[in-house]
């Protein structure tokens, strides 16, 4: 299922590629619409592409998927059965503080994968691959939350997704990236509108 093959005649990929492509797609369109089902498709799309990452080395992303798949099965917890009342969390922003942490989170989880990578693969992309995957991880648990400034995030980590995996010749997965830094916009929007209503005090 990993064979190279040109679709369309134009787009090397394989056919493990294009069925983790598809299932991500449904992926970020649930959560969209901040449906617990997202996160089977998570899963699924993530058990997939820990294939397809190894086969292009891109190690930090391959480890990735992992806590994505563990992630998401605390995600499903938090939406369906989190919160005070445990009825599922709601949309949330974070604090000027809460950036700071993001910030401080991102750079400790960046230098320590790069350190794993440099030490423990034969990666020719560590430094972005690193950076990356830490700031996804920081990404994914502000999603898990439903915290608004996560599709911040996945719209800066999807853009410069684009431009690594067009490095490594993941033609199709570049595509699907491109699609998540739009499909991000469109989740900030709408999960901006489902932001509890502020109250103005005179």
């Amino acid at each position: 299922m990993n064979d190279s093959l040109l679709l369309f005649g134009l787009i090397h990929t394989s056919l493990l590629e294009i069925i983790s492509f598809l299932l991500a797609i449904v992926m970020v369109l649930l959560n969209i619409r901040q449906s617990p089902w997202a996160w089977l498709f998570a899963i699924a799309s993530a058990g997939l592409y820990v294939v397809v990452f190894y086969g292009a080395k891109i190690y930090g992303d391959m480890v990735l998927q992992f806590v994505f798949i563990a992630v998401s099965l605390w995600g499903a917890y938090q939406w369906l059965f989190g919160g005070r009342d445990h009825q599922g969390v709601n949309v949330t922003q974070l604090s000027g503080n809460g950036w700071y942490l993001v910030a401080a989170v991102w750079l400790v989880a960046y230098a320590i994968i790069a350190m794993l990578l440099h030490t423990f693969t034969d990666s020719d992309v560590t430094h972005i691959d690193a950076f990356l995957t830490a700031g996804s991880l920081v990404a994914q648990f502000l999603l898990t939350r439903k915290t608004l400034e996560n599709w911040h995030m996945w719209i800066l980590i999807d853009g410069l997704y684009i431009g690594l995996y067009l490095h490594k010749h993941l033609y199709l997965t570049a595509v699907l990236y491109g699609l998540f830094a739009l499909l991000a916009v469109l989740g900030l929007r709408a999960w901006k509108r489902s932001l509890p209503a502020r109250v103005v005090l005179s």
